[in-house]
């Protein structure tokens, strides 16, 4: 193993949450509000089935090849050519998805409160100080998640709490008003994101308490989908129909917040505490690229490739995008498309192959 570190298995599920709800709360809401209005709440619960199935599927396949990621069961699997094609494609996709979350990242950070800084100023500075954590290793990623998403956590549960008074649950009625599809199609992007689940490969091998990863795997895309629900609630209470013309409800919606006269304008805090979940997201996917591609290149460690490739995501940040009308779009249109072909069809076809070939050793 090029990592020597372990982690728990609650640490997994935290960094998990993470990885998938850090820009899932600020980007869906709007996204999801495009095709279901009303009824984007409903949307996280039908995209539930991909973050289940994934977890299912990531899981077998680890049971069948312990102590292996997929970037190194795919050589298994399907031959050392086709088994590095596999790997090679999934490995530039994580690349790509890892610059969208960092442009993600500097997009919101730019636009919400550094107006007039280069975004190339906002992703360098914190790609650079994931770079530090992820030449740290798993351990400190795991120690950073522990500390930093229960905070989060309960940011996100707070902000609505304390906009109590300016919630309109009639906002939600009719449910389904247009049938249930319109809510289906609204599901697109929290699929998308729910399909991040199948980094889990990148980290069980590096399980103390192995016994215990489905429990918490399964816990944790519990969790990630009753926030989304609990977000899109609270946005929806709050903004009815303008939701469908508002970016960052989150953000919007802790500018609303004023208890008595001197408890208000908490937007900033919103921000800081927002950019420690951040933090562990970006570090994750980044320490997830550099591993599987020094396991694909057979390097003994991982930390000389860090830095090229902090570089390298920040310039694939750049070039993900022109604009930041064009990310979102792409998000709720062709994004969605092959986040799911990537992350769910490449682990169900390695683990249909795998199964086939398990039977056929049986039978000879």
């Amino acid at each position: 193993m090029i990592e020597k570190g372990k982690i728990s298995s609650f640490q997994m599920a935290l960094i998990m949450y993470a990885v998938v709800v850090a820009t899932a709360i600020l980007y869906i809401p709007f996204i999801t509000a495009q095709q279901a209005k009303r009824d984007l709440w409903l949307s996280p619960l039908w995209a539930a089935l991909s973050g289940f199935l994934i977890v299912l599927i990531i899981t077998k396949l680890y049971k069948l090849y312990p102590k292996k990621t997929l970037v190194e069961y795919s050589e298994l699997i399907l031959g050392r050519t086709f088994g590095k094609i596999i790997g090679f494609i999934f490995l530039f996709f994580l690349l790509y998805d890892t610059a969208i979350a960092f442009r993600e990242y500097g997009e919101f950070v730019e636009s919400a409160f550094l107006h007039k800084t280069p975004i190339v100023v906002v992703t360098g500075g914190i790609a650079l100080t994931c770079a530090f954590a992820v030449h740290g290793g798993i351990e400190v990623l795991g120690r950073s998640a522990t500390v930093f998403l229960p905070i989060v956590l309960v940011l996100y549960v707070m902000i609505y709490l304390f906009l109590i008074p300016d919630l309109n649950v009639k906002n939600i009625f009719p449910i389904m008003e247009d049938g249930w599809i319109p809510s289906v199609k609204g599901s697109l992007a929290p699929h998308a994101w729910l399909s991040q689940f199948s980094l889990l490969s990148f980290l069980l091998p590096l399980l103390s308490d192995e016994t215990k990863a489905m429990k918490w795997s399964i816990l944790s895309v519990i969790v990630s989908v009753l926030t989304m629900v609990y977000i899109n609630l609270g946005n929806i209470f709050l903004f009815g129909g303008i939701i469908t013309n508002t970016q960052f409800p989150v953000f919007q919606a802790a500018r609303y917040i004023s208890i008595g006269s001197f408890f208000e304008h908490v937007e900033s805090i919103v921000i800081a505490v927002w950019v420690l979940g951040g933090f562990v997201q970006l570090s994750a996917f980044f320490y997830m690229l550099v591993l599987g591609t020094s396991q694909w290149l057979k390097l003994p460690s991982y930390k000389p490739i860090i830095l090229p490739f902090g570089f390298l995501i920040i310039l694939f940040s750049i070039w993900s995008a022109s604009s930041f009308q064009e990310m979102i779009h792409s998000m709720g249109t062709t994004t969605p498309f092959y986040f799911i072909s990537i992350q769910l069809l490449i682990p169900m076809l390695l683990l249909c192959v795998a199964v086939f070939r398990k039977k056929l050793r049986q039978a000879k």
